[in-house]
């Protein structure tokens, strides 16, 4: 990435679990590689709009020196489409519905896999604190890679 501001919003379901950890990381590891960045994150669904990120998320990055408490979820919207340069997605389901949310074919070609290898972020909610914790690893090893080489 040059040292333009890139615009990069980070999608799950809700908005509260892996989106919020990725929007975190995004920021922290566009800060330690010194780029500028603009981040955000946004949810497929609207269940969560307004509230904070899950405690466990939360906890995780706390765990990790990060703090998402200022975060709060919302619905990604068409404008998203135009204004951010890249959409990360967690899943087959998030890419799947935030694709079929884009109105032409350069909306379509922001959105991407968060992992480079094309597998999904396993969606956290309804398991344990470790599902946190495999999350947040799993970000965090893609998330420089997007931020130093546009992987894809």
């Amino acid at each position: 990435m040059n040292n333009k501001t890139h615009r990069i919003l980070a999608v799950c379901l809700g908005n509260i679990c892996r989106s919020p950890i990725a929007h975190g990381l995004l920021i922290h590891h566009g800060k330690r590689l010194g780029l500028t960045v603009e981040i955000d994150s946004a949810g497929t669904i609207n269940n969560h709009a307004g509230a904070s990120p899950d405690p466990r998320s939360i906890e995780v990055m706390k765990q990790n020196n990060h703090d998402i408490t200022s975060q709060i979820s919302r619905i990604i919207k068409q404008t998203d489409f135009e204004y951010y340069d890249l959409i990360l997605v967690m899943d087959q389901n998030n890419f799947n519905d935030v694709c079929s949310l884009a109105e032409n074919q350069n909306q379509k070609s922001k959105v991407h896999m968060v992992l480079t290898n094309k597998e999904e972020v396993p969606d956290p909610y309804f398991g344990g604190d470790s599902g946190f914790k495999k999350v947040y690893k799993m970000l965090d090893e893609a998330i420089p890679l997007w931020l130093t080489q546009g992987a894809g």
